[in-house]
This record gives C-alpha cells, structure tokens and sequence, in this order.
C-alpha cells in the first residue's frame, strides 16, 4: 500500500523462503496482496512445477519469474509462454562470478547468462530478470558490464538487479538499454528516496512498462 500511495504502479516480489525451501510458503499473503493492491504485480521464489506457475496465474499474478524450474525444465517456459502469453512469462538468471546459480543461489552451475537467455528467448520468454549476485544487497552501486552484454544479446527486454543503489545507478542501466532496475534494499534503507527516483524518472520520461 505505501509504494501505491507513491505513485508505484508495479510490484516485484520474491518469496525467498520459497526459492531455499521450493515451496511456496507464502502463497497466503501474495494472495491478499493481489486481492487487496491494484497494482501490476510479478512473483518468482519457490517456482518448480508447471502448477506451481498456474496457480499464481489464475490467483491474479501479472507475471511469474521462473528460475531454478526452467533451469531444470526449459521446455516448460515455451509450453506456458504458450498456453498465457510470453509477457507473463520471465526466467530469472542469478549470476555469481559469471556462472548462473540456481535453487536460490545455492548451487553454481557451469552455464554463462548470455547463452541461457538465448535459449529462453527462443522458448518463448518474454523478458529476462538478470541479478547480479557479486554486488546484491551490498549498496556499493552496479557492475554496469555484464548487464550491457546481455541486453546486447538479447531481443527480449532485461531487467536488472543487485547492487541499485542510487539514482544515477538506475539511469546508467537505462543508458545500457536496460528495460527496469530492481530496487529493494536501497530504498527500504532510506539511501534511495523512491518517490524522488519516481519523478525523476517521469521528468527524463523513462517510466515505461515492457
């Protein structure tokens, strides 16, 4: 409710309990948050099964971020891409020293972002969520580099995560032709204001929905 009375119109929620765990441990609450927030909201954590996808599908979700579970089943993501529309579907790529991780950042995999998002991209996905692991939560700002090589790869839309920390950190991803930037412990700390992020944004028009 506080990042709608700021103007948000879209919410990124990941269920880490889930992503560790592999069961949606809070489907509860997302299910009053869809409810009750009119808002465009996507969820990834705790995804592993095709019916895991549907349920936050018909319980309202507007896209659904799929990790370890395309990882391990990449032919899910074009069978759903097909059955709801790629744009409700992303596939998350969490990358750790250039090596995609997986089960919520617990186990290194000897696969690079970039030929993982091409492959998705040719399944159907409809955008790429890449989080870069090496700088997450640590508000030193981005490594700006491998985000631009995968934009540069790719067709579909990137969003960026890890390491957002100000303003000028969000406009050098949109420089880089990023679609969106993740921002989560930076405002919750107070570093970034979002509501002056928000306009900030609106006045350079960048505000957009991909």
């Amino acid at each position: 409710r506080r990042w709608a009375s700021l103007g948000s119109d879209c919410l990124h929620i990941i269920d880490l309990d889930g992503a560790i765990q592999g069961v949606r441990v809070n489907a509860p609450i997302l299910e009053r948050m869809v409810e009750e927030l009119d808002l465009f909201i996507q969820v990834g954590g705790g995804i592993r099964t095709r019916q895991d996808v549907v349920s936050l599908l018909e319980t309202g979700v507007d896209r659904v971020i799929m990790g370890t579970a395309a990882l391990e089943r990449p032919e899910m993501v074009q069978e759903l891409s097909e059955e709801f529309g790629s744009s409700r579907i992303m596939v998350a790529l969490d990358v750790k020293k250039g090596r995609v991780t997986t089960e919520g950042w617990q186990r290194t995999l000897n696969q690079q972002a970039v030929v993982l998002g091409q492959l998705f991209q040719e399944m159907g996905a409809g955008s790429i969520l890449f989080t870069n692991i090496d700088v997450e939560g640590q508000q030193r700002g981005i490594d700006i580099v491998p985000t631009r090589e995968l934009v540069q790869a790719l067709r579909i839309p990137v969003v960026a995560a890890g390491g957002v920390s100000t303003l000028a950190d969000v406009f050098s991803l949109r420089e880089a032709r990023a679609a969106g930037a993740v921002v989560g412990t930076a405002i919750y700390t107070g570093r970034m204001n979002f509501l002056e992020a928000l306009q900030a944004l609106k006045r350079k028009e960048e505000v957009v929905r991909y």
